[in-house]
C-alpha cells in the first residue's frame, strides 16, 4: 500500500520505541484522590455537588445546559472534600472538585443504547451526557463536531490513528489492544452522520498493523471502512493536513472539516463512543504515555481523570535529576508545567519529562530570511513575514497574512536556524486578535442597544 502526505511538515525524532511495545496499564493513584476541573472542553460549567456529598464513578459532578458544554463525571467514588481553584493545563488555577476515594468502587452507568436503532437525537445525547470530547489534545465536544450545519453533507468519517507527536505511543497500543472498539466507534460516528466512508488514517511507521486491521474489519461486518496509509511525517495528524491526505480535499481559510465534508475523531475518543453506547460508560478515564529521557519507567498507563501527575511518583515511574522540562502532551504542541502536580485531564495524550539533551535551549539570534519557516508550514503560511508584522505592532498586517489559519504545530519554531520562538509570538498574536474582535463586537452591541433607547 502506498503512502500519502501533504506539502510541509517536519521530520523530528520519533522517539516511540521507548514506549510502543508496551501494554497499557491501568494505574490509581497513590493518594487515592482525584481532582477534577470543573470544565475540560467547552462552555464553562458549574458544580453540581457540594464539600461533603458522597459520589460514585461515573457521576455528573459539573455540568452546564449550554449547547457547546459537555458535563464533567466523577472518576472515583468516594467523597468530595473541596472544591477549589487547582494547578492545570496551561499553568492556570482552574476550580476543580477534590474527591477522595473511600476504596468501594461503585459505579454508576447508563443504559445501554443500540447506536444503530437510536434517532440521530439520542445518539447525541448519549454522547453528550458521557461528556465525550475530543481526546487527542482539543477537546472540542464531540456531539457538537457530529452536528454540523443540515447544509453540510458529510461524505468521510476519518479515524485519526497517526499520532504524529514524538514520543506518544498510547493510542498505537489502543489501535493494537482494543481494536474492534475503534472500528464499532467508528461506525458509530459513520452512521450518526451518514457518511458512506469510514478511512482508519495510519502513519507508515505503524504499517505492521495492516493485516490486523484489516482483518479486523473484514470481520466486523462494515465493508464502508478501510486503512489509509500516510507517510510518518509532523503534523500528519492535523486535521487539515489528515483530510488533504487522505480524500484530497482541502479545508476552507477560517472554516472546519464538515466544509470539506468530513468528520475526523481521534482513535482514543471513538473508543471512549462505543464504551458510551455498549457498556453505558461515561469518560472517566483515559490512557496516556509517559516517557522522555528523564522518566525512569517509560510506559503507557490508563489512570481515573483528575489523577495528579506527582501521584503517580514513584510507584507508577519516576523522574531523573536530569530532567529540565515537564511537558503536558507532546513535545511540539504540549504546555510546559512549572511542576508535577497538575491533574490529567480528558485531552491529556501524554506527560513527558524532558532533559537538557532533548531540548533546544539555545538563545534566541535575529532573523536571517532564510525561508525555512516557509517550506516547513504545513499551512502554507509565511512565519518569517508573520514575525515581521507582529515585530512592528501590525496586527492587521499579520492577519491578512493568514495568523489565524496559523495551527501552532511548531514546525517553523523548529526549522528556524535563528531558535527564534515563533509559535509563542504568533499565540500572542492571535489573543490580541481575538480580544480586539471581542471588544469589538461588545461596542457594537452596546451601540445598538443605545440607538434602541434612544428611540
Amino acid at each position: 500500500m502506498k503512502s500519502s502526505t501533504f506539502t510541509g511538515g517536519i521530520h523530528p525524532p520519533e522517539k516511540k520505541e521507548l514506549t510502543n511495545t508496551c501494554l497499557i496499564r491501568n494505574v490509581t493513584p497513590a493518594s487515592r484522590t482525584a481532582v477534577i476541573p470543573v470544565t475540560q472542553g467547552g462552555a464553562p460549567n458549574k458544580p453540581i455537588v457540594a464539600v461533603g456529598d458522597a459520589v460514585v464513578r461515573g457521576q455528573k459532578i459539573a455540568e452546564s445546559d449550554a449547547y457547546m458544554s459537555v458535563p464533567v463525571h466523577a472518576s472515583l467514588s468516594g467523597t468530595v472534600k473541596k472544591i477549589e481553584p487547582r494547578l492545570c493545563a496551561g499553568n492556570t488555577e482552574t476550580p476543580c472538585i477534590i474527591i477522595e476515594a473511600d476504596g468501594t468502587e461503585t459505579e454508576e452507568t447508563m443504559p445501554v443504547l443500540d447506536p444503530f436503532s437510536c434517532t440521530k437525537e439520542e445518539a447525541l445525547a448519549r454522547i453528550r451526557n458521557a461528556g465525550i470530547v475530543g481526546m487527542g489534545g482539543a477537546a472540542f465536544p464531540a456531539h457538537v463536531k457530529l452536528s454540523p450545519p443540515a447544509d453540510k453533507k458529510i461524505d468521510y468519517v476519518l479515524a485519526n490513528a497517526a499520532e504524529c507527536e514524538p514520543y506518544l505511543t498510547a493510542d498505537e497500543r489502543i489501535l493494537i489492544e482494543e481494536t474492534e472498539k475503534v472500528i464499532d466507534g467508528l461506525a458509530i460516528v459513520m452512521h450518526i452522520t451518514g457518511a458512506a466512508q469510514g478511512l482508519i488514517c495510519l502513519e507508515d511507521n505503524k504499517r505492521y498493523l495492516l493485516t490486523a486491521l484489516k482483518q479486523a474489519i473484514k470481520g466486523s461486518g462494515h465493508d464502508h471502512i478501510a486503512v489509509k496509509l500516510c507517510r510518518t511525517k509532523y503534523p500528519q495528524g492535523g486535521e487539515k493536513m489528515l483530510i488533504k491526505m487522505a480524500v484530497q480535499r482541502e479545508v476552507p481559510s477560517g472554516k472546519l472539516p464538515a466544509d470539506a465534508g468530513c468528520v475526523v475523531h481521534n482513535v482514543s475518543t471513538l473508543h471512549a463512543i462505543s464504551q458510551a453506547f455498549r457498556e453505558g460508560r461515561p469518560l472517566t478515564a483515559r490512557a496516556l504515555t509517559v516517557s522522555g529521557g528523564g522518566c525512569t519507567q517509560p510506559k503507557n498507563i490508563r489512570v481515573p481523570i483528575g489523577t495528579l501527575v506527582s501521584d503517580l511518583m514513584p510507584d507508577t515511574f519516576g523522574m531523573s535529576d536530569d530532567t529540565r522540562k515537564i511537558i503536558n502532551g507532546g513535545p511540539m504542541m504540549g504546555i510546559a508545567m512549572m511542576n508535577a502536580q497538575f491533574p490529567i485531564t480528558k485531552n491529556t495524550s501524554g506527560v513527558l519529562f524532558l532533559t537538557e539533551r532533548e531540548l533546544s535551549l539555545d538563545p534566541e539570534s535575529p532573523c536571517i530570511g532564510c525561508g525555512h519557516c516557509i517550506d516547513a508550514c504545513p499551512c502554507r503560511l509565511p512565519p518569517v513575514l508573520l514575525l515581521r508584522e507582529l515585530s512592528a505592532n501590525d496586527l492587521r498586517a499579520a492577519v491578512k497574512l493568514g495568523l489565524m489559519d496559523c495551527i501552532e504545530c511548531g514546525c517553523c519554531s523548529y526549522s528556524c536556524p535563528a531558535r527564534i520562538k515563533l509559535v509563542q509570538r504568533f499565540r500572542i498574536g492571535k489573543m490580541q486578535e481575538r480580544t480586539e474582535l471581542q471588544r469589538q463586537k461588545l461596542a457594537a452591541a452596546r451601540a445598538a442597544e443605545a440607538a434602541k433607547g434612544g428611540n
